[in-house]
């Protein structure tokens, strides 16, 4: 059930944090990949690193913030491997401010950046998969933020994950009949290096671990290998009757 070999998997936002943690799971799966990045130097590095254990890559320097890049990305994937499988739109930002001091502009990036983007990418893959008549599978990426709020300037972040929940179900709805399941994946903190900072026994890493850690109830945060197991299920044949939902890798966090 779980078996996704020879699949075809695209993966927007491939060098951050959680998109290259998706790339290095999907291809120990043994799926092709298609990366799509902003970062060149980067995108070409983890590219090297997988095709040094063996697996079929092609990479993309696009974000997905427009019609014409989303499509660019689906047609690499159909020139180098012919068709689309799996979507995983892991591209995405955060700017923290307090919303009395945080512009329109800056607002407008992180909805432009995680709920536009996200829609973009969605709908050109889905035109794809409705196209081969083959179902597949959408993965976007959620947050612990899109269901509980933060009290330190997090108000753009939230709406933003709450309104990819929203498109989770909505399209989950939609493209039931053509047997394509959409579904989002919410981590609370992993290790990444943006967030290596919060394992440090430093003191800054000490307390806002801790009172992290107070709120979780398996003790401790996500490590890369903790979000294996969801994303496989969700694009995996395992997944086949589980749509439109938000599945929380977050060790308890939103439960309380």
């Amino acid at each position: 059930m779980f078996d996704i070999s020879g699949n075809v998997a695209v993966i927007t936002g491939a060098t951050g944090a959680f998109g290259s943690v998706a790339a290095r799971i999907l291809s120990g799966a043994k799926c092709k990949l298609v990366l799509a990045g902003g970062n060149q130097t980067a995108l070409a590095a983890i590219a090297e690193e997988l095709k040094q254990d063996g697996a079929e890559v092609c990479t993309v320097n696009l974000r997905p913030n427009s019609p014409e890049n989303c499509q660019a990305i689906i047609d690499a994937a159909l020139a180098s491997f012919s068709r689309l499988d799996i979507l995983v739109v892991a591209s995405g930002m955060n700017d923290v401010s307090p919303i009395g001091d945080m512009s329109l502009e800056r607002f407008e990036n992180v909805m432009q950046a995680n709920v536009t983007d996200s829609w973009l990418m969605a709908q050109a893959a889905g035109k794809q998969m409705i196209a081969q008549g083959q179902g597949g599978k959408v993965v976007l990426v959620s947050s612990a933020r899109g269901k509980l709020g933060h009290p330190n300037g997090y108000s753009a972040y939230c709406s933003s994950k709450h309104a990819v929940n929203g498109i989770t179900r909505a399209l989950g709805c939609e493209w039931g009949k053509e047997g394509i399941t959409v579904n989002a994946l919410a981590p609370t903190v992993f290790r990444s290096d943006l967030t290596a900072w919060m394992f440090a026994d430093d003191e800054r890493g000490k307390s806002t671990r801790e009172g992290m850690l107070a709120r979780i109830p398996i003790g401790r945060l996500g490590e890369p290998e903790d979000l294996a197991g969801p994303l496989l299920f969700l694009v995996s044949r395992a997944s086949d009757f589980h749509t439109g939902h938000t599945l929380y890798a977050d060790g308890g966090y939103t439960a309380g």
